[in-house]
């Protein structure tokens, strides 16, 4: 199980495939593949602890054992039956199923978890010759995909998601997923070398994601992860991993300037940086992004205005966007402008076509991703 067999997959928000494609590439994995929402690769057990510690805009890391075409019930039920299961869970297992049926000749979800669970418990009581398995051991969470009459059987090695990182202490409205604000600083190819500002900071995600990626400390370090229980995966595979990503830090100073109207969110943003370790590369300041003015460039912003879902909160969110446009077309030149807005006439408003889009999800909100060179 250790020799590079193992196919992982890492689902991802819609539109940063090629962010996560591009970090499992640094981190040396092989035969790497991206399609909607999901990232394929191979590793070992080994590689499960490296991409759950170091991942910044996965959502998290399942194993996949096998897919198979399941357009009956019996097909689904031989095809889970057919897979290695005791390779992975023990006899104390605690193995819970939960998945999706898509475009499909089997589409009713509890019916599919019935009979995956029935399955399952079929191979692991033979493979332990038990009548009846205790389930009171770790968790293995077991995840299914019916589309297209094909089933996937992966296990959730993750747990809570990775964009839980652990550092949001206090929150404003509609804060920003951690995940979802990483992969905004790396589509701007941005790595601590120039300035950087978020003027619409709220709670500091942007930030605080910003500063990891300057540092480059990996964003999993200080949290636990499902398969740290399992015991498949050896307690070494997280240490060398955690190891191994404390040896790839960067130390030097940066310039990371958050700001915000909002005294409550710049209160919120100054505690979830003291709780990432970051309150000494962050600075905080009230400031109307109306006024924003930046030193001469290079340098790079990145931010999430407010936009109103009531009629005098858009033409308020309509005017902040014209102000901000015009503030940013009197910056120096050589800065970059990413803004994610779900502004359908937000180009209109800032007062100039993006250079380039990528269309995004905030949540279930369809977002536009402009950034400006």
């Amino acid at each position: 199980m250790n020799d590079g067999s193992l196919r992982l997959t890492v689902p991802t928000l819609f539109g940063l495939e090629s962010v996560v494609a591009a970090e499992i590439k640094r981190l040396g994995l092989p035969d790497v593949s991206a399609e909607d929402g999901r990232v394929h690769c191979r590793g070992n057990l080994t590689d499960i602890a490296r991409l759950n510690v170091s991942l910044r805009s996965g959502e998290r890391v399942l194993l996949e054992l096998g897919s198979f075409p399941a357009r009956d019930f019996d097909a689904l039920f031989e095809g889970v039956r057919a897979l290695p299961w005791e390779d992975f869970i023990p006899r104390e297992g605690a193995f819970p199923v939960k998945g999706y049926c898509l475009n499909s000749t089997l589409h009713s979800e509890p019916a599919c978890q019935s009979v995956i669970k029935k399955a399952a418990a079929e191979r692991l009581a033979a493979a332990y010759g038990l009548q009846e398995l205790p389930e009171s051991g770790a968790l293995y969470q077991i995840q299914f995909s019916l589309f297209r009459d094909r089933a996937a059987l992966l296990l959730d090695t993750t747990g809570p998601a990775l964009y839980k990182r652990g550092y949001r202490q206090s929150s404003v409205l509609a804060p920003l997923r951690e995940t979802l604000a990483a992969g905004l600083v790396q589509l701007m190819r941005w790595r601590g070398r120039e300035p950087f500002r978020d003027p619409h900071c709220g709670s500091g995600t942007i930030c605080i994601e910003a500063a990891l990626i300057a540092l480059n400390r990996a964003p999993g370090l200080d949290r636990s992860f499902a398969a740290q229980k399992w015991a498949c995966l050896p307690g070494e595979a997280w240490s060398a991993a955690a190891e191994e990503a404390l040896d790839k830090e960067f130390h030097g100073e940066y310039r990371i300037t958050g700001s915000d109207m909002d005294p409550q969110a710049l209160r919120a943003a100054r505690t979830n940086a003291a709780a990432a370790g970051l309150e000494d590369v962050i600075s905080f300041q009230k400031l109307d992004s109306a006024r924003l003015t930046a030193e001469t460039g290079p340098g790079v912003i990145v931010t999430n205005p407010p936009y109103g879902q009531r009629l005098l909160e858009a033409e308020q969110a309509d005017a902040l966007v014209r102000s901000f446009g015009a503030a940013c077309a009197g910056l120096p030149a050589g800065w970059r402008v990413g803004v994610i807005s779900p502004q359908k006439d937000f180009e209109t408003l800032f007062g100039r076509k993006a250079d380039r889009r990528r269309k995004l999800y905030n949540g279930k909100l369809a977002c536009q991703f402009y950034m400006y060179s």
